[in-house]
C-alpha cells in the first residue's frame, strides 16, 4: 500500500456523476480552503486510508448505512447464539444492538 497518495504521480482516473448544481457548490465550498474537488477528493482518500474506513463518524444522518451496520451486528450476534446452545429472545436482540426500528 502506498504511505501517501498525496504525493504520489497520478496517472490513472476515476469518473463519477455529479448534480451539476451540487458540483458548483462543492467546489465553492473548497475554494475558500484554496483547494479544488479533486485535491478535496484525493485528500478524503487518504484520510480514508489512514483511517481504514470513513474518516469522520457515520451518523444516524445516513440512516441507511446505519442500517445495514445494524444488520451486520444483528447477523454476527444471531450466527454467535447459534453455536452458543442457549435460547435467545429475537425482540431482545434486537434491543440490544439498539436495532428495534428493524423489527
Amino acid at each position: 500500500m502506498m504511505d501517501n497518495i498525496l504525493s504520489a504521480p497520478r496517472t490513472d482516473s476515476y469518473h463519477f456523476r455529479i448534480n451539476p448544481e451540487v458540483r458548483k457548490e462543492i467546489e465553492a465550498v473548497y475554494a475558500k480552503s484554496g483547494i479544488s474537488f479533486t485535491q478535496a477528493i484525493n485528500i478524503f482518500i487518504q484520510q480514508s486510508l489512514n483511517a481504514g474506513g470513513f474518516p469522520f463518524p457515520v451518523t444516524a444522518d445516513n440512516a441507511e448505512y446505519v442500517r445495514a451496520e445494524a444488520m451486520k451486528r444483528l447477523t454476527a450476534e444471531l450466527d454467535a447464539g447459534k453455536n452458543s446452545g442457549e435460547l435467545v429472545d429475537e425482540k431482545e436482540v434486537y434491543r440490544t444492538l439498539e436495532a428495534e426500528d428493524l423489527l
